[in-house]
């Protein structure tokens, strides 16, 4: 108890000093020139036919403090701030005991931020928490103070707060969930809504309505405390039953905020856009959402996975050409989770990793015809660890099979053989070379998946494919204008070279393999389900794990990655395997239906051949096959009569096993 009061002592003397220093600080902004207040929130985000999708602000929603209901005030003030009227800008008692709480309890679930405090938070385009953004934070509130009335400030705040579901402001927020006027507000209404705003995805009546009603009996019982109205108001007001609304005049998606938060995370780290809405009277930013794509993707998902289902899944569709993302889901539902999978979360690739081994495959003298033997294998390396992977179901073909095979049925016996046959590094030098940045660990397992890579970054890899060899960085925005049309901002969208075009034509031709009937044989292509559905030609390779499911593929005109799986990481039901599939199937094929840019495929480059083979053993065909299939070679280096099955034995011989 003696350190406790000793440092409340000097706490104490601390706060003293910084009462001196806050006044003549106070003083010195009097003077100066007044902060743009009313610009907060001011963002508007465009789609690529520059039509607004998301306005954080918009002027005609302003309302005066008039024209707010008594209610939403009362609760506001006496939930958030009880002082407001009294302090200027910082409650010092208020923090004094927060501190104490915080200390003696060991937590720090205790807050002390005023409105003003709040209101110079949401100046900022972004909510890091470095000390240069806590120090700006506070010198806005003084300069707000200092320059603006309590009604003045408590009105830009009632008016820029987000209330969920893209809804900044009390009159936003009132129509929205409502229909009505945010001076038309009774006492229930007022207060579910003045509860949203501390966490609007968990307090959000649409969401989680008994977390709301909880969170309005507090606020209710705060105004009962405070002698703002009666217990029986309470009674009644906590008993009304409520119909709420959740329309916007645009069709909403729950899943464009995923877009909207990815927007608002590559926005904080644009350096020539002021950090501040103060400083920009607000921005127009033109992003590469294609709505109706992004509409397209939230629809199959809907129809794709039961309402009853906690599986949740990521989407991505990518320009590979620009590496403008022009559909994202991070989600099933915004609402519900405002957690984006598509940006912050990696999951276990499975066979999605292939690809990039196979690149490099092809680099060091490997073909298309290139053969290793289908069979139960166990591999032996650094002279006493084993490792003994397995094909799905343990199906084995027990016989040579060719790259284009070990890709249709998705062999890991066949990966794995030619990762230990290459050495580790090349695949990782392929995966660095296109942008996967994540941690990928050099042991035989590497090429099935085993590691964590986020899909935005997956679809990225896969672009360098997609526009045969270069590397492209994702980005969601395009443009950014002030409030008066000045350029603050244009993206580059520059391609780096480091890929061999001719060695990629022929990976992708490869991996239109998983869909393509002439490889049925002891199995089936992973795909083969949807050869009778694509109407375009695609690169396709799926992905699976206990835990996880991939699809993804692409042409020339789009990329386009899935994920499936549990946030909690529980195993996959067989049935749910076929989700992620379908989205990918669906979406794409919508994309292409709608742009008018031919078949999406690639033409041959010069310094490449095609062969009639044999498919299954990747052979040079004879009269005598029942199957043969054109497939793509470097030329100097097509089959001949026996010559890929003498490279083939020397390379079977040489794998360690």
């Amino acid at each position: 108890m003696r350190i406790l009061k000793k440092l409340a002592k000097i706490s104490m003397i601390l706060v003293v000093i910084g009462v001196f220093i806050y006044f003549g600080i106070y003083l010195y902004v009097k003077l100066s020139p007044k902060v743009v207040i009313n610009t907060a929130n001011s963002v508007f985000l465009y789609d690529k036919n520059e039509e607004i999708f998301f306005q954080g602000n918009e002027e005609k929603e302003w309302v005066s403090l008039d024209d707010i209901s008594k209610y939403v005030i009362d609760a506001t003030i006496y939930t958030e701030d009880k002082n407001f009227y009294k302090h200027h800008g910082f409650d010092y008692l208020r923090i004094l005991k927060a501190f104490y709480v915080n200390l003696t309890s060991g937590s720090t679930s205790q807050g002390a931020s005023t409105i003003t405090q709040q209101y110079a938070k949401n100046l900022f385009l972004s909510f890091d928490k470095t000390w240069k953004r806590k120090w700006d934070e506070m010198w806005y509130t003084i300069k707000i103070e200092a320059s603006y009335s309590k009604d003045e400030i408590l009105e830009g705040y009632l008016n820029t707060i987000n209330y969920g579901h893209g809804m900044y402001g009390i009159e936003n927020a009132s129509k929205y969930y409502f229909g009505k006027s945010a001076k038309e507000l009774d006492l229930a209404e007022a207060t579910i809504l003045t509860g949203i705003p501390k966490s609007p995805s968990n307090y959000s009546p649409l969401v989680n309505l008994e977390a709301a009603k909880k969170r309005q009996l507090m606020i209710l019982n705060l105004l009962v405390e405070n002698g703002v109205i009666t217990e029986q108001e309470k009674e009644d007001a906590y008993k009304k039953e409520l119909k709420f609304l959740g329309e916007k005049d645009r069709d909403e998606l729950t899943t464009v905020m995923y877009y909207h938060d990815a927007v608002m995370d590559e926005l904080d780290t644009i350096d020539s856009v002021p950090k501040s809405y103060s400083d920009t009277n607000g921005l127009k930013i033109y992003t590469n959402l294609d709505w109706d794509l992004q509409k397209k993707v939230e629809e199959t998902i809907q129809e794709s996975i039961p309402d009853e289902s906690e599986i949740q899944t990521s989407v991505v569709l990518m320009n590979p050409d620009t590496g403008g993302v022009m559909a994202l889901v991070g989600g099933r539902d915004y609402n519900q989770s405002s957690f984006n999978r598509a940006t912050d979360s990696s999951r276990q690739v499975g066979s999605t990793m292939k690809p990039y081994l196979y690149y490099a495959a092809l680099e060091n003298g490997f073909t298309s015809s290139s053969s290793f033997t289908s069979e139960a294998t166990t591999f032996v390396f650094n002279d006493q660890e084993d490792y003994t992977p397995q094909n799905y179901n343990q199906t084995y073909g027990n016989k040579p099979i060719s790259m284009g095979t070990a890709i249709a049925y998705s062999e890991n016996i066949y990966a794995v053989k030619t990762h230990l046959f290459l050495g580790g590094e090349s695949l990782i030098n392929v995966a660095r070379r296109v942008g996967i940045t994540a941690k990928l660990e050099n042991v035989p397992s590497l090429p099935l998946g085993t590691n964590e890579i986020n899909i935005l970054e997956m679809a990225a890899g896969y672009s360098a494919f997609a526009n045969l060899g270069y590397k492209v960085e994702p980005h969601f925005i395009e443009r950014i204008e002030d409030s008066e049309g000045k350029v603050l901002y244009e993206a580059k969208n520059k391609k780096e070279a480091v890929l061999n075009p001719s060695i990629t034509f022929i990976l992708n031709n490869l991996l239109t393999a998983t869909y393509d009937a002439d490889y049925i044989d002891y199995n089936y292509p992973t795909a083969i389900g949807l050869a009778s559905k694509l109407t375009h030609k695609y690169a396709l390779k799926s992905g699976t794990t206990e835990t996880d499911n991939w699809n993804i593929g692409f042409n020339n005109d789009v990329v386009c990655a899935v994920w499936v799986g549990y946030d909690d990481n529980q195993s996959l039901k067989t049935s749910e395997y076929k989700y992620a599939q379908n989205i990918w199937y669906e979406s794409i094929e919508y994309y292409e239906r709608n742009i008018d840019s031919g078949d999406g495929w690639y033409e041959m480059p010069d310094n490449v051949s095609a062969v009639l083979v044999e498919p299954i053993s990747g052979r040079l065909a004879t009269n005598e096959d029942k199957k043969k299939k054109m497939m793509y070679f470097i030329k100097g280096t097509e089959p001949t009569s026996n010559e890929q099955e003498v490279f083939d034995e020397k390379v079977e011989e040489s794998y360690p096993s």
